[in-house]
């Protein structure tokens, strides 16, 4: 049966299943001995295994897979084309940590394309972006950002998907020698890694760039990231029309780019390294090592209004304005 053919035909339900929706998308599959509650709605070309309690004021997008043992409360909302994986329960306490505001807590979103694994427990309030992995057995105590790869309990970022090769480009390693100065293009557009001069004698190693020059713009602020746990993520917005420039003065830090359509991953692990972020590019700062200290020259001054920190926001613009940059 082909796409098509299954989207027009009416669901399939085991007959030792009790399903008491009337909402149930052509194509869909449910499983023996799963019970669907009226108030739940299920969408097109669903699969959904045996054992799997679907409550009321559920929402179920098209396309989702949801596995044995799944257990979906009320205030549940998966998006289109979503993975569950078996015995994955998603909690029905109030968690006032990830959502303090009494109107929403409880209220737990999984947005389109994202995978939950075996196991997984998810606290309600939370949201799970897009296109986000969450491992076997993690516990899910506040939101995931969009294609985010969280494992643990509780569930900590360990990656990004999609990442050019799925292995983060080491900038001391990548490709001309680290003592060498120079300009590498990444795959994410007009996302650039310099190195700076570098001068070693006995007294020392200094490290110079000149604004303009080596740094491809002249800068009006610059700022200082430090004592930043190992756990924690910064970052998670784009700019309309300031350009950044940053160095890991000291240890390491893993920054991710995003134009889009491409995303890759950088070690900043040296101070004569550089990551030039232009305009209307998505980035993260996540693996702070223990001792590092992130510096960020900026082309423009603070402006709250030249932010971007929602994801979808930045899609749109992306796709709409490839080339912004303003001067």
């Amino acid at each position: 049966m082909t796409a098509t053919d299954r989207n027009e035909a009416p669901p399939c339900i085991h007959p030792q299943a009790l399903c008491e929706s009337k909402e149930i998308g052509h194509g869909s599959r449910v499983g023996a001995f799963t019970r669907i509650l009226p108030g739940a709605r299920i969408g097109a070309q669903c699969d959904i295994g045996d054992h799997v309690l679907i409550e009321n004021g559920v929402t179920v997008g098209n396309r989702v897979t949801i596995k044995g043992g799944v257990q979906l409360w009320a205030g549940v909302t998966l998006e289109d084309d979503v993975f569950v994986g078996p015995n994955a329960t998603f909690t029905d306490m109030p968690n006032q940590a990830s959502a303090p505001d009494a109107d929403t807590a409880g209220l737990t979103l999984i947005r389109a394309g994202a995978s939950i694994g075996a196991n997984v427990s998810i606290l309600p309030g939370v949201t799970i972006g897009m296109r986000a992995t969450v491992g076997p057995g993690a516990v899910v105590t506040r939101s995931v950002p969009p294609n985010a790869v969280v494992h643990g309990n509780p569930a900590k970022i360990v990656g990004y998907v999609n990442t050019t090769g799925q292995t983060p480009i080491v900038a001391s390693e990548h490709p001309a020698p680290p003592l060498k100065p120079g300009v590498s293009a990444t795959t994410v557009r007009g996302v650039t890694l310099h190195r700076l001069r570098e001068v070693i004698d006995l007294r020392g190693t200094l490290s110079a760039g000149e604004l303009g020059r080596d740094i491809p713009f002249e800068a009006q602020r610059y700022f200082l990231v430090y004592d930043v746990s190992g756990a924690e993520v910064r970052g998670e917005h784009a700019h309309l029309r300031c350009k950044q420039f940053l160095i890991a003065v000291k240890g390491s830090i893993h920054v991710v780019a995003d134009d889009g359509e491409n995303r890759e991953e950088i070690v900043l692990d040296r101070p004569n390294l550089g990551l030039y972020l232009p305009p209307l590019t998505w980035g993260i700062q996540y693996r702070y090592s223990a001792d590092a200290v992130l510096l960020v020259l900026a082309s423009d001054y603070y402006d709250a209004a030249d932010y971007v920190r929602n994801y979808d926001h930045f899609l749109e613009l992306a796709r709409s304005h490839p080339t912004l940059e303003k001067g």
